[in-house]
C-alpha cells in the first residue's frame, strides 16, 4: 500500500516524543525541574496528538471492515480518502460492493424464475437441529393457501399431512405420491418429490409437488391443441382447394356461351373436387375408427397362435422387402385379450418397421417376449433408422406421420388398443434398434 506519508508523519511523531522525553530526562537530571515539567507536559500532548492522528488515520479502515463484514456497501467514502492511504483495502471494498451487486441481482432472477414456475417449490435450510424456510415460491403459498411462513414448525400447523410425510422420512431423498388436505376442501393427490443439497457450512432440502389432476390436465390439453391444428390443417388443405374450384366453376357457368376449353376446366374442377373429397371421408373415417374404438372382447388366447395369424399375413411382404425375421416368440401361455385387436397392433408395429428399414442393406425384424413381476411384454424390434429426438413426443399424436402415404392413426390407434387392455405401449430407440414394447398386466 501506498502509506509513505502515514508512515513519515507516523516516525516524526514518534521521533519528537522520544527527543522531548529523553529532554526532560536530562533536564531532570541537571535540577533544572521547572524546565523539566514544562518539556513533559509538551511529551504527553504530543502523545495524545499522536494517538488521534493514528486514530483519525485507521477510522476509515474500521468503516470500511465493518462494511464489509456486515455486507453494508451503501457507503460512499470520499474520493481523498481513496487515493489516500489504505488504497489497496478500497480497491477490495469497490470489489466486493460489485460482487455483492452481482450476487444480489442472482438472487432476484432466481426467486422471480421460481414464483413463475408451475410447480410448488420449498426450500428449508437446517440451523442447527431445526428446519427454517429458506425459500417458499409463490405457486407453492398460492395452491396450499398457506403465508409465506418462516419456520417448519410454523409450516405443520397448516400442512399436517404433508409435513408428517416428509418427516416420516426424515428429510431424505423421496419420490413418491402423497394425499394432503388442502383447508376444507377434499384430499388432493400430489407428486412428492424432495432432495437434500450440502454447501460448504449449511444443509438444504429441497421439495417439489405437483397436482396429478393438473398435470394430467396440461397434458389432455396440449394433446387437444395439438389435435386441432392436424384437423384445421387436413381440412384447410381440403377446403380452400374445394372453394377456389368451386368459384371458378361458378364463373365459367356465368358465362353466355361455353368453350370446348371450359368444358375441360369444368371436368378438371370437378374431378379435384371429388379427389378432396374423397380425402376428406378417408380422414373422417379414420378419425372415427380412433374416436369410436369398440371395447375389447377378450378371449384366453395362445401367443404362440396370435403371432402365427400375424406372421402369416407379413410374412409375403417380410421376405418381398429381403428382411431377416428372428421370432423368438416359443410361449405356451395363453393371455386375455381382444385376438382381433391385438393382431392389429402387432400388424401396425410390424409395418412400421418395414417402413424404418427401407433405407437399410442388412434388414432384421426380432419378436420376442418376456414376464416380469406379472406383467406380460411383447417387444418388436428393428435396426432400422429409428426415431429422432425432435419427433419423440409426437410418435402416438393422431395423424401425425413421416411417411409420405401414411395416415398417421397407426400407432395411435395401437396405443388406444393396448391402453383398452388395460396396459401400455412405449418405445426405446437408441443408434442401433428401435423397440416398440407392449406391457399387458
Amino acid at each position: 500500500m501506498k502509506n509513505q506519508k502515514l508512515y513519515n508523519g507516523l516516525f516524526a511523531r514518534i521521533l519528537l516524543t522520544m527527543i522531548l522525553f529523553f529532554l526532560c530526562a536530562f533536564l531532570i537530571g541537571r535540577t533544572f525541574y521547572y524546565n523539566a515539567v514544562l518539556v513533559g507536559l509538551f511529551g504527553i500532548i504530543l502523545l495524545f496528538e499522536m494517538y488521534f492522528y493514528v486514530k483519525n488515520q485507521f477510522s476509515f479502515h474500521d468503516k470500511i471492515l465493518l462494511s464489509i463484514l456486515k455486507k453494508d456497501f451503501s457507503a460512499n467514502f470520499p474520493e481523498d480518502n481513496r487515493n489516500g492511504n489504505f488504497k489497496n483495502l478500497y480497491l477490495v471494498y469497490d470489489a466486493l460492493k460489485v460482487r455483492e451487486k452481482e450476487q444480489t441481482s442472482k438472487e432476484l432472477i432466481y426467486k422471480s424464475i421460481l414464483n413463475n414456475i408451475d410447480t410448488a417449490s420449498l426450500i428449508l435450510e437446517k440451523e442447527k437441529d431445526s428446519w427454517n424456510v429458506f425459500l417458499m415460491n409463490d405457486c407453492f403459498s398460492d395452491l396450499f393457501k398457506v403465508p409465506k411462513v418462516s419456520h417448519w414448525k410454523y409450516l405443520k400447523n397448516y400442512l399436517p399431512s404433508l409435513c408428517d410425510e416428509i418427516e416420516k422420512t426424515g428429510f431424505t431423498d423421496l419420490k413418491s405420491a402423497v394425499n394432503i388436505k388442502i383447508e376444507d376442501r377434499d384430499l388432493q393427490t400430489f407428486v412428492l418429490q424432495t432432495s437434500k443439497t450440502q454447501t460448504y457450512d449449511k444443509e438444504y432440502f429441497i421439495i417439489l409437488l405437483d397436482s396429478i389432476q393438473r398435470v394430467i390436465e396440461k397434458k389432455e390439453k396440449e394433446a387437444w391443441v395439438n389435435l386441432m391444428k392436424i384437423i384445421s390443417h387436413e381440412l384447410m388443405n381440403s377446403l380452400t382447394p374445394i372453394r377456389a374450384l368451386s368459384q371458378n366453376l361458378l364463373h365459367i357457368v356465368d358465362q353466355e356461351k361455353l368453350e370446348e376449353e371450359d368444358f375441360e376446366d369444368i371436368k378438371s374442377s370437378i374431378s379435384t373436387i371429388i379427389n378432396r373429397s374423397d380425402h376428406l371421408q378417408v380422414f373422417v373415417e379414420n378419425y372415427r375408427k380412433l374416436a369410436m374404438l369398440p371395447t375389447p372382447s377378450k378371449q384366453m388366447t395362445p401367443i404362440n397362435a396370435l403371432f402365427e395369424d400375424c406372421l402369416r399375413i407379413m410374412n409375403p411382404i417380410l421376405r418381398s422387402e429381403n428382411i431377416v425375421l428372428e421370432n423368438e416368440i416359443n410361449s405356451s401361455r395363453s393371455i386375455l385379450i381382444d385376438k382381433n385387436q391385438m393382431e392389429q397392433v402387432i400388424i401396425n408395429l410390424i409395418t412400421n418397421s418395414i417402413f424404418a428399414l427401407k433405407e437399410k442393406t442388412e434388414k432384421k425384424l426380432v419378436l420376442s417376449s418376456y414376464t416380469e413381476n406379472n406383467r406380460f411384454f411383447i417387444v418388436i424390434s428393428d435396426n432400422g433408422k429409428g426415431v429422432d429426438n425432435e419427433i419423440r413426443d409426437k410418435v402416438f399424436l393422431p395423424f401425425f406421420t413421416t411417411r409420405k402415404d401414411g395416415a398417421g392413426i397407426g400407432l395411435t390407434l395401437s396405443k388406444n388398443i393396448i391402453e383398452a387392455h388395460g396396459g401400455y405401449l412405449s418405445f426405446q430407440t437408441d443408434e442401433d434398434n428401435t423397440s416398440f414394447v407392449i406391457c399387458l398386466i
